[in-house]
């Protein structure tokens, strides 16, 4: 797939597991913290290249969700 043809949900934020923004938005909004989102997804338990990135996500979804 192209990245013109690549949304921002779609994004890949795990290479290891695949795991794409997405899914970690779904998973956030059913509650889950990143360490529940690490278990599900397998995110974070490979590389821990995507840590980051995901504390980052979960970061911005929850200042989003106290607006």
């Amino acid at each position: 797939m192209s990245a013109r043809n690549t949304t921002l949900a779609d994004e890949i934020i795990c290479q290891c597991s695949g795991t794409t923004r997405a899914h970690i938005q779904r998973l956030f909004e059913q509650g889950l913290c990143t360490d529940d989102i690490s278990r599900r997804t397998g995110a974070i338990s490979g590389c821990g290249g995507c840590e980051w990135d995901i504390a980052e996500l979960v970061n911005e979804l929850s200042n989003q969700q106290q607006k």
